[in-house]
C-alpha cells in the first residue's frame, strides 16, 4: 500500500537527525567510542534520585497540574532570579515540560503561523529548523563564522530580517560549536529585535556550563527583552538528568497560557517523579551552593582543554569553545567533507563524531565531538583520531 498520499508531506520530507544516525552506527560496532551524543557521563546525584524513589514509595503516582508542580515552579523561579537576575511568577509565567525540547516545540507552535519566518543561527542544534517546519513556518539560517567565535552578529542578523520575520531562536551557549555570547553581543542583538518588533526563544539549556572565567547572561535580563523573550531551560545537562526529561519555559503569561493549552491536550503533564527529582535538584543545589554542578563543570573544563589541545596538536584548526560540552574542529585540511570524514573515522578507527553539516550548511568542514565522555575513552579516541588525521592529510 502506498501511504504517500496519507502522510503529511511537510513533515515526512524532514530528514532524520544526523546526530542519531552516527550514534546508531556506533552502537552497532562493539569497540566503537562515541563522541556523538551530548549526554553527561555523570549519574544523577543520589539525593536527587532518592527524592524520586521516596515519592514512589509514598504512592505519589497521580497527575500533576498541567503547568507542573507548584513546588517545582517556585524553585525554578528562585533559581533563575538568584543565578541570572530574571524574575518570573511561578503561578502563570512558568511551564514545566517534557525536557527543553518540548518547551521549544510548544513555543514554536504557539507563536508561528503559516508562512512566518524564523531566524535560526547556523550552525545550531538539529531540532530548531524541523520544529519551525512542523509549526508551519520557514526556518531562515543566519550564518555564524569561526572568525567571529561563532557568535551571532547583529549586522548579519539585520540582513536576514524580512517583513515575514516573526521570531529569533537564540541558542547560547551553543550546540554544536560551544560558542557563548557576551553581554555586549546580546545588547546589539536586542537593538535589532526592538527595531523589527520580534520575539526571541532563548534556549539556555547549557547556561551552567560556561568556562574560562566567562559567565552566562540570560537574554531576558537585557533591558527591554524580558517581555519579548521565552526563556527555555531544563535539567538534562547541568544536573545530569537527561533521561528524566524535565524542562521548562518562562515568559509572558499570555504566551505561556497558549503553550500550556497545547501541552494540556497533547501531554497533560510531565511525569511526577521527574518533577519531584527536578525540585530536589534545585533545592539541594541551593542549599549546597550548587556543589555537584560545579564538580561537573570543573571536570568538563579539564576535558575541554584536553580536546582542544589534542586537535591543535593534530594540525587541525580548532576554535576554543567556552560553553556547553562540545568541540568543533575544522577538518578541511584532510580534503574530506564532514560526512566523508566521520564515515571513514568510524569505519577505520571505531570513533564516532557528528558531521558539522548536520547542524546547518555553515557547519560543513567541521565535526562535533562531545567531551561529556569518560577521560580514558577520550584519550583513546584522540589517539585513534590523531592516527587517522595523519593518514589522511
Amino acid at each position: 500500500m502506498n501511504y504517500d498520499r496519507y502522510l503529511n508531506s511537510r513533515i515526512a520530507s524532514v530528514p532524520p537527525s544526523g546526530i542519531r544516525r552516527f550514534f546508531d552506527l556506533a552502537a552497532s560496532r562493539k569497540d566503537a567510542i562515541s563522541l556523538g551524543v551530548g549526554e553527561p557521563d555523570f549519574r544523577t546525584p543520589y539525593l536527587i534520585r532518592d527524592a524520586a524513589i521516596n515519592s514512589l514509595i509514598d504512592g505519589e503516582t497521580q497527575y500533576t497540574a498541567n503547568r507542573g508542580l507548584l513546588e517545582l515552579r517556585r524553585e525554578i523561579a528562585f533559581y533563575l532570579s538568584s543565578r541570572y537576575a530574571v524574575s518570573y511568577q511561578p503561578e502563570d509565567e512558568i511551564l514545566v515540560t517534557i525536557g527543553a525540547s518540548e518547551a521549544i516545540d510548544l513555543a514554536l507552535r504557539a507563536l508561528v503561523s503559516d508562512g512566518d519566518e524564523v531566524l535560526v543561527p547556523d550552525p545550531s542544534y538539529v531540532s530548531y529548523a524541523p520544529g519551525v517546519i512542523f509549526a508551519g513556518g520557514t526556518p531562515v539560517p543566519v550564518e555564524t563564522r569561526q572568525e567571529d567565535s561563532f557568535r551571532l552578529k547583529a549586522d548579519t542578523l539585520e540582513k536576514a530580517v524580512t517583513e515575514k520575520t516573526r521570531l529569533l531562536i537564540l541558542p547560547y551557549p551553543n550546540n554544536p560549536t560551544g560558542a557563548i555570547m557576551e553581554k555586549s553581543d546580546l545588547e546589539a542583538i536586542a537593538e535589532v529585535i526592538v527595531r523589527h518588533d520580534l520575539l526571541v526563544i532563548s534556549d539556555e539549556i547549557y547556561s551552567e556550563l560556561v568556562y574560562g572565567g566567562h559567565t552566562h547572561v540570560s537574554f531576558a535580563a537585557i533591558p527591554g527583552m524580558y517581555e519579548r523573550t521565552i526563556t527555555i531551560n531544563g535539567f538534562s545537562k547541568a544536573f545530569a538528568m537527561t533521561g528524566w526529561r524535565v524542562g521548562y519555559a518562562c515568559g509572558a503569561p499570555e504566551i505561556i497560557a497558549v503553550m500550556n493549552r497545547i501541552h494540556q491536550y497533547a501531554i497533560m503533564c510531565a511525569p511526577r517523579q521527574g518533577q519531584v527529582a527536578a525540585a530536589a535538584a534545585l533545592r539541594l543545589g541551593r542549599e549546597n551552593n550548587y556543589e555537584s554542578v560545579e564538580t561537573m563543570r570543573e571536570s568538563y573544563d579539564r576535558r575541554r582543554r584536553l580536546m582542544v589541545d589534542a586537535f591543535r596538536s593534530m594540525g587541525l584548526d580548532c576554535f576554543e569553545p567556552y560553553g556547553a560540552f562540545y568541540v568543533f574542529p575544522s577538518i578541511r585540511r584532510t580534503g574530506m567533507s564532514s560526512e566523508e570524514f566521520c564515515a571513514a573515522l568510524l569505519q577505520e578507527k571505531d570513533v564516532a563524531a557528528v558531521p558539522g553539516n548536520a547542524f546547518g550548511a555553515s557547519g560543513e568542514g567541521h565535526i562535533r565531538c562531545c567531551y561529556a565522555t569518560a577521560v580514558d575513552k577520550i584519550n583513546i579516541a584522540l589517539e585513534r583520531m590523531g592516527d587517522f588525521v595523519n593518514a589522511h592529510s
